[in-house]
């Protein structure tokens, strides 16, 4: 309320020129939310079903699923880069968890003399393995100065490998890992709330929410959240300052990777069915969110709650897209504007501060 009132005021002391001149840089640089408003309102005319209870809680839901992969990819971009590999490492702990979590019945398992893993076990597991590409790529960066462009770019290619092998593994012959075990699709995607009509809110919106509410505090009450935004901001000050950028880096993508691994636990039983193409241009989805929601590629800004605004304002366009039966190869050129003209508003906001 302060700050709409602090800004109320500052716009009545402008001369009428740059009365012009404030509402103009607010249009352009709030163009995608004034952008997501008018498609929200016209996909409403065009389709009422868009703003029904079944259709919100599945927006919450797709939300809920994508928001690790954007929380960990939103810390690269805090230090001015990016992680290409995080779509891949999603695919291959998807499979992962998807081939220790077969059914003991199931006809194609791919490890027929073990039942289904415990949860716990599955989940440490996927942290560790993303956790681990996360640790390469920080150290990479940090060791030998190389752009995260390229590093990532490397582990991508990487990580698909491991996943096409592992694919193969006891004759699987690169078949979709399928028939999960009923426990393991009740952990996730099960539910401990009442139905909604007929929608029903999945645990993983839960288990969504914990991990914001750490990264929250990750971000902003603890040391290492100090130290990642520094490092964002000015290396050299903050390795004046004391800071220990290598640790720092490396913690960032490190702690990224395990989010990614977070997300191919979620999106295993989500999709139910997990082959070499789980995970693909995720990254994308999660740069683009995080750009919305304020994450700047110009390094040290960023906001948790930025970032979980930006995952649901980006899954509210591409379901309204789904709404309107926007042809699917359209769609791909949508989201690709989407990202060019955030990128492009972001880098603006940092022209007119500098």
């Amino acid at each position: 309320m302060k700050g709409l009132q602090s800004k109320i005021a500052h716009y009545q002391s402008l001369d009428d020129k740059e009365k012009k001149a404030y509402i103009k840089d607010s249009l352009i640089n709030n163009a995608l939310y004034i952008l997501l408003i008018i498609a929200v309102i016209y996909t409403y005319t065009q389709n009422p079903m868009f703003i029904s209870s079944g259709s919100i809680i599945n927006i919450i839901s797709l939300s809920a699923a994508n928001l690790p992969i954007a929380l960990g990819i939103a810390g690269c971009i805090v230090l001015t880069g990016t992680d290409l590999s995080a779509g891949r490492i999603v695919g291959l702990t998807a499979c992962i968890t998807g081939a220790l979590e077969q059914s003991v019945d199931y006809a194609s398992k791919m490890f027929p003399n073990i039942g289904p893993v415990p949860v716990p076990l599955v989940i440490l597991l996927v942290l560790l393995v993303g956790g681990v590409v996360g640790f390469v790529n920080g150290f990479f960066v940090a060791k030998f100065s190389l752009h995260p462009f390229i590093v990532t770019l490397a582990t991508q290619l990487i990580v698909y490998g491991l996943l096409l092998i592992f694919l193969t593994i006891n004759g699987n012959n690169g078949q979709p890992l399928s028939g999960l075990d009923q426990g393991f699709n009740d952990f996730v995607k099960g539910t401990i709330f009442p139905k909604i009509g007929n929608a029903t809110i999945p645990n993983y919106i839960i288990f969504a929410l914990v991990v914001t509410v750490i990264m929250w505090v990750v971000w902003n009450k603890t040391s290492f959240g100090k130290n990642m935004f520094a490092v964002g901001s000015n290396p050299e000050a903050a390795n004046v300052s004391g800071v220990n950028v290598m640790k720092t880096i490396i913690g960032v993508h490190t702690l990224a990777g395990a989010m990614y691994g977070l997300t191919g636990f979620i999106e295993s039983s989500r999709i139910g069915s997990n082959s070499a193409s789980t995970g693909q241009n995720y990254e994308s989805d999660a740069i683009a969110a995080c750009v919305i929601g304020g994450v700047s590629f110009v390094g040290g800004t960023g906001k948790i709650s930025g970032i979980v605004l930006g995952v649901f304002l980006l899954r509210i366009i591409f379901v309204a897209l789904q709404f309107l039966a926007i042809n699917q190869n359209m769609q791909y050129i949508i989201k690709g504007c989407i990202i060019l003209i955030a990128c492009s508003i972001d880098m603006r906001k940092y022209l007119v501060r500098k």
